[in-house]
């Protein structure tokens, strides 16, 4: 049977691999947390959201508890996401600044966005191992989304994610380049370049470490690098969720 994204998104949502995440994600969404007690939690794994024909893909590093584990949406429902979707439409790949809730009429054009974990960890802190776990969908989805020019990863963990599904995905060596905002390490020649951001976590942005304009200006050179080289696409949109 062909892979598709459609089932990558089943089989994240349907996916049990990592017993510690999956008691955490359902303990949360059993508990809830005070300010959200009405709402219905999603407690699964979240699925990466997108245009399929993007030809920028950013990586997060994995579901907030009470934000894409509430929502079913990644970086969707807390101030990570808020932060960051408002970066997206300021750069002019977000319909919208905000990303409250699926249904919201948010959709992306030219962007896919996913993470290297797919369930929220206890204490925002997955480990290798359940990275490891997850890292056979971040390269389905790599590998289907074809048009993509550039790859950005939001933090070191999900950099070092991409990393090691860059060898199967790009037959690409490991970047020289090390980690820091705004690094952009070429992975192989005719394969996208790999882009580093700060994680927009408010640890982040309430200190200064990664601004607004930081982040937008980022966005922006990234869109430059590959228009430059000529990349053309038709209008066709999708993503919406």
């Amino acid at each position: 049977m062909s892979d598709s994204l459609d089932l990558v998104r089943r089989e994240v949502v349907a996916c049990a691999r990592c017993p510690r995440l999956v008691t955490y994600r359902t303990q949360v969404a059993r508990e809830r947390k005070k300010e959200f007690r009405a709402h219905d939690y999603w407690g699964k794994g979240v699925p990466g959201f997108g245009d399929p024909r993007a030809r920028l893909v950013v990586v997060g590093l994995a579901p907030a508890a009470h934000g894409s584990n509430r929502t079913g949406r990644v970086f969707t429902g807390d101030r990570s996401a808020a932060f960051l979707v408002r970066a997206f439409y300021e750069a002019g790949y977000a319909s919208q600044p905000t990303s409250v809730a699926r249904g919201d009429g948010l959709h992306y054009t030219d962007l896919y966005l996913t993470a290297a974990v797919r369930c929220a960890p206890p204490g925002n802190h997955p480990n290798p191992t359940e990275r490891s776990n997850c890292a056979p969908y971040l390269e389905r989805e790599l590998r289907l989304l074809s048009e993509t020019r550039a790859v950005l990863a939001l933090g070191g963990f999900a950099w070092d994610s991409v990393v090691e599904v860059a060898s199967k995905v790009f037959e690409a060596s490991p970047p020289t380049v090390p980690f820091a905002h705004g690094a952009c390490a070429p992975l192989r020649p005719g394969a996208p370049l790999l882009w580093a951001s700060y994680h927009p976590s408010p640890q982040n942005t309430n200190t200064g470490k990664l601004t607004l304009p930081m982040l937008v200006g980022l966005l922006r050179r990234i869109r430059e690098s590959y228009l430059e080289t000529g990349t053309e696409r038709s209008s066709g949109r999708e993503g919406r969720a």
